[in-house]
């Protein structure tokens, strides 16, 4: 059966992301630098599930003028154009604490620093906003007030940013606080991509995602073995979600090979493993050549077993 599928159809496979760091994946501390001490606090503590994590918190809300920062450890970024920073934290409601000067703060700022090379230590961090480029300032949706934290209710917020393009080997990521009392839970740092995909009998790449959320990759695609290209050359674009859309060009397979579920052509007929169609024709006049003697061969025996059957008074009666 000679089917053609056009690679239009859905595609069954989710985004995929990976994984740069993740704090709650973390047996031992972070060793994250902050500036001043007096500031970010690196603690053992639980997430709303009670498991042990790594975390970062800062309160100085009575004080005012604060500039507290917090710088990772050098992070690769392995490749990708594009990072997505996901954090999870929790925020104290300023109203519910008395007496607090109105310097209190319920959001945060997040920065990246670009680098090929491992640049920053507790010794030689750099702390202001110059060196750094900035993501956005984080607000939280939910905060928490005495009652709350008496009652032991965590209102986890969660939030999600990237940024790009990057051309570096790898990058830090700054937490800037100016006044607030919060704990950063965790820090997950991921990129997307689009998955690799045999569809319509035609295989494409895992792909990464591309430098802007808008961005479109183009993954150009391969037909599967015993299919065949035909019209426009085999391309599906992988967008910003690490999703495949737009596809272009079709496979489909070759003659005398069976689609299978639209990822594999199977087997062969006998007329396609005998090869070209005069060479069957010939194969065919040849097999009835061979029938036609076999079967003449059949007749003089017969015949000769006949008169060899015939007895003498059969004979003279002839």
């Amino acid at each position: 059966m000679h089917q053609g599928v056009a690679v239009r159809d859905h595609f069954t496979l989710l985004a995929q992301s990976k994984t740069l760091m993740d704090t709650r994946t973390a047996t031992a501390e972070l060793g994250w630098t902050a500036n001043p001490a007096s500031g970010w606090e690196e603690v053992s503590g639980y997430d709303e599930n009670l498991n042990t994590i790594r975390t970062y918190q800062v309160c100085n809300v009575f004080e005012p003028n604060q500039n507290n920062w917090l710088l990772t450890t050098f992070i690769n970024r392995r490749g990708a154009h594009r990072i997505y920073t996901e954090m999870r934290f929790t925020v104290r409601d300023c109203s519910s604490l008395p007496n607090v000067p109105g310097s209190c703060k319920e959001t945060f700022n997040l920065y990246y620093y670009e680098t090929d090379s491992v640049i920053a230590t507790k010794k030689s961090a750099f702390w202001s906003e110059a060196p750094y480029l900035k993501v956005d300032t984080i607000a939280a949706d939910e905060s928490f007030s005495q009652v709350d934290f008496g009652g032991r209710l965590m209102k986890v917020n969660t939030e999600v940013r990237s940024f790009g393009p990057l051309t570096r080997n790898g990058f830090y990521l700054a937490f800037q606080d100016y006044g607030a009392c919060m704990s950063l839970l965790s820090v997950r740092v991921f990129f997307k991509k689009c998955p690799s995909i045999v569809q319509n009998f035609a295989v494409f790449p895992e792909t990464m995602t591309g430098a802007e959320s808008t961005s479109l990759v183009i993954a150009r695609g391969t037909c599967i073995p015993n299919a065949e290209e035909v019209d426009a050359p085999i391309k599906l674009y992988c967008n910003g979600d690490g999703e495949w859309m737009v596809p272009i060009g079709r496979c489909t397979c070759k003659p005398g090979y069976e689609p299978e579920n639209s990822v594999a052509c199977k087997g062969q007929s006998i007329e396609a493993g005998l090869g070209h169609p005069g060479e069957v024709q010939r194969m065919q006049e040849d097999v009835m050549g061979h029938l036609s003697t076999c079967f003449s061969v059949f007749q003089t025996v017969v015949g000769e077993r006949s008169r060899d059957e015939t007895g003498p008074e059969q004979m003279l009666l002839l």
